[in-house]
């Protein structure tokens, strides 16, 4: 007979012999039954040793001060293997500057951080919001629709053209490569094989190298492709280090506010007195963003590799070992976080959270996804949008981006 634990719907998976705890399986993920085998992990081992995944032997970083201290020490952890628990096939891997050390991976942040500095924002926050107020008003009234599709996806693909100023009518094929550059290879998949994925994102390169040809020979602008282009630090890429920082531009600028998006309306209908409680007060829309990116962590994890022997959480682990950090489980960390399984738009220390990361590798652009964000929930409560969700989200079947890629909801005319 199967047990499950209680007000977390995971299976008997959870209770079987602690170093059999595999908390990298998708379907986990898909299926939301992932959030018992963190309590558990958190409470019994909180830095764990899996000896067996289909990622090889790993450990787990599941409370939320441990992750803090691997995040914010790159000289003993480092992201030059790669941030995912996934190892890339040597045949496709691609450089960039989040698998970087210093001095160049800040040499090369730095050629793109201006594009999300405040000064830019401010200008961006305008067009945002007029385009919030055109993809509202022309959501379907009375009838269902999928709001990933049309809210959460057209406006982060709306803005990722802006920032690259790609053209607006291609603008979905960012979105496609963002799934794709986050895809694990899987057999009965579309993208089963490594080679597939490659193949891919090389008309990615194709496609971006076009732009990046028409605008090296143009006047620097303030896009992304025009910075790297007219930076001494990224002007000389090799290709695939291009592309890797495309994707990995691509995929930061569109998963974490795509995701919560979704997730902070559906949290939203999941806990009524907290949206009663923004309606009476619309001044909370700023916390409830950062609320709602907590409890969405549209990053799961990040990964890093020992660089040296060190110890976390009381554990030896040995130089070249794989560690992951759980956000999504510090994140829900009872011993830093009060009441942190419940979704509360007024909490104290509410930007108390791990989903933008810490240290030299935090989210570059965490500022323009909380403004998006913010901007749309303002114009819906303006709007007195009641937007109901219809039927039961679909999730997608990753351990490292956390989301969605169907919600069934429906406004009332």
């Amino acid at each position: 007979m199967k047990t499950r634990l209680a007000n977390y719907g995971a299976d008997d998976a959870c209770s079987i012999p602690l170093s059999n705890l595999d908390v990298s399986e998708a379907k986990r993920f898909q299926d939301d039954s992932i959030w018992g085998c963190f309590e558990r992990l958190r409470r019994e081992d909180p830095v764990h040793y899996c000896q067996d995944s289909p990622y090889g032997p790993y450990w787990s970083v599941t409370k939320y001060r441990d992750i803090v201290a691997v995040d914010t020490n790159h000289r003993a952890f480092s992201s030059e293997r790669g941030v995912t628990i996934v190892d890339v096939p040597d045949k496709h891997w691609t450089q960039s500057f989040i698998k970087m050390g210093p001095p160049k991976h800040a040499q090369q942040r730095d050629t793109v951080s201006p594009i999300v500095a405040p000064e830019n924002l401010t200008k961006l926050e305008s067009l945002i919001r007029s385009r919030v107020r055109t993809i509202l008003d022309g959501l379907p009234r009375n009838d269902a629709f999928n709001w990933v599709d049309m809210v959460s996806i057209e406006l982060t693909t709306q803005m990722l053209a802006t920032l690259f100023d790609f053209p607006f009518e291609d603008r979905r094929l960012l979105t496609y490569w963002s799934d794709v550059g986050v895809t694990i290879p899987k057999k009965g998949q579309p993208v089963d094989s490594w080679d597939k994925r490659s193949a891919i994102l090389s008309e990615c390169l194709d496609y971006f190298t076009r732009l990046w040809n028409e605008r090296i020979n143009a006047e620097p602008r303030v896009d992304l492709i025009s910075m790297m282009a007219h930076s001494p630090a990224t002007r000389h890429m090799e290709p695939s280090e291009f592309l890797g920082n495309l994707i990995l531009l691509i995929v930061g600028g569109n998963d974490t506010t795509r995701n919560s998006i979704t997730g902070g309306l559906l949290f939203m209908n999941q806990y009524p007195p907290e949206l009663r409680k923004l309606r009476d007060n619309p001044k909370l829309v700023s916390s409830a963003v950062s609320e709602i990116i907590r409890y969405q962590t549209p990053i799961a994890h990040m990964r890093r590799n020992a660089a040296t022997d060190t110890i976390v959480g009381g554990k030896q682990i040995r130089q070249g070992d794989k560690v992951v950090m759980w956000y999504i489980s510090g994140n829900r960390d009872e011993e830093v976080i009060e009441n942190a399984s419940n979704f509360v738009i007024d909490r104290k220390n509410v930007r108390q959270h791990l989903s933008f990361g810490f240290g030299i590798h935090r989210c570059v652009g965490r500022h323009l996804a909380e403004l998006q964000l913010k901007i749309l929930w303002e114009e819906m409560l303006n709007a007195g949008l009641e937007v109901k969700i219809v039927g039961e989200p679909e999730r997608i079947a990753s351990n490292f981006a956390h989301g969605y890629s169907a919600l069934p909801v429906q406004i009332a005319a």
